[in-house]
């Protein structure tokens, strides 16, 4: 059985992600993770097993990735990218080199079912990776990170109107993107 450092370090990587995905810059992301981490076996006894360790530091960061954003509210993050070869984490991720679906979804025909593919998760996950910085970070603050409309809009200098208007776009942007590389019906 691994020790509670060791069950720790197995979770690091989607912490990193969740947190890359919402910061949208690696060095912000390290930072919160660090901390999440520390948090952690600084005191390990608030764990307690009322839950998955997974869940518990997941919310964890999620209070370190809000404090990060106000403590950088007024600074521009832009995404990483080291430049060369950057291949689509779609076609990585679904499709083989002809076009085609590597495993091709199943009827969606139960949207619960659906929703608790792992497949369906890694697509949604590189749709929102899509979406245009300022978009993709306003919708991650609302609808994964749970702040309310007040918290969002004084964070981001928006106006309600804006706000919803905003989140509507990348709504639509989502549906679009899951609609081709999801939902779609026909090959390739």
């Amino acid at each position: 059985m691994p020790t509670f450092e060791e069950q720790l370090v197995e979770h690091r990587v989607y912490l990193m992600r969740f947190a890359r995905l919402q910061l949208r810059n690696d060095a912000w992301a390290e930072d919160v993770v660090s901390e999440t981490l520390l948090a952690a076996l600084t005191k390990p006894q608030a764990f307690g097993n009322r839950s998955q360790l997974k869940t518990w530091l997941v919310g964890i960061l999620k209070h370190k990735v809000i404090d990060m954003i106000r403590s950088n509210a007024r600074e521009v993050a832009l995404p990483d990218h080291d430049g060369d070869n950057e291949a689509d984490e779609l076609d990585k991720i679904a499709f083989n080199s002809d076009g085609h679906f590597t495993n091709p979804p199943g009827d969606w025909g139960d949207p619960h079912k659906t929703l608790q593919q792992r497949q369906f998760f890694q697509v949604l996950d590189a749709c929102v990776e899509r979406l245009p910085p300022a978009l993709g970070r306003l919708f991650l603050m609302r609808e994964w990170l749970e702040l309310s409309a007040e918290e969002v809009c004084k964070e981001l200098s928006l106006t309600p109107t804006n706000l919803y208007v905003q989140l509507h776009r990348a709504r639509l942007r989502l549906r679009e993107c899951l609609t081709i590389h999801w939902f779609s019906k026909s090959p390739g």
